[in-house]
């Protein structure tokens, strides 16, 4: 763990149409997530452009890689993500800060 921890950030490909239904259903993931050891924080990100790629972005901090990974590993998250994933499109990552400025 290190002090600056991780960032996870899953940018998500879903029509305009099926965005509030995800949003529903990160809710409740969130929820459960937020209990996890090692969470910071989280907020989802949708786009103003209903033609927009990625209309969802999501970004949460944690305390390392091994922490996001084992609270993404709650059978309640395995089954919600499966079901999202029946029509929506992620594409999950771990990063860190390698720059910064202002």
């Amino acid at each position: 763990m290190t002090d600056q921890g991780v960032t996870f950030i899953n940018v998500i490909e879903i029509s305009a149409e099926r965005a509030d239904e995800f949003v529903e259903q990160w809710r409740e993931r969130a929820a459960l997530m937020r209990t996890a050891p090692g969470f910071r924080d989280v907020r989802l990100h949708r786009s103003l452009l209903p033609d927009a790629r990625f209309q969802l972005i999501n970004i949460a901090h944690w305390d390392s890689v091994e922490a996001c990974e084992a609270a993404g590993a709650n059978p309640t998250v395995v089954a919600s993500v499966s079901e999202a994933a029946t029509f929506a499109s992620a594409s999950p990552g771990f990063y860190e800060v390698v720059a910064e400025c202002c």
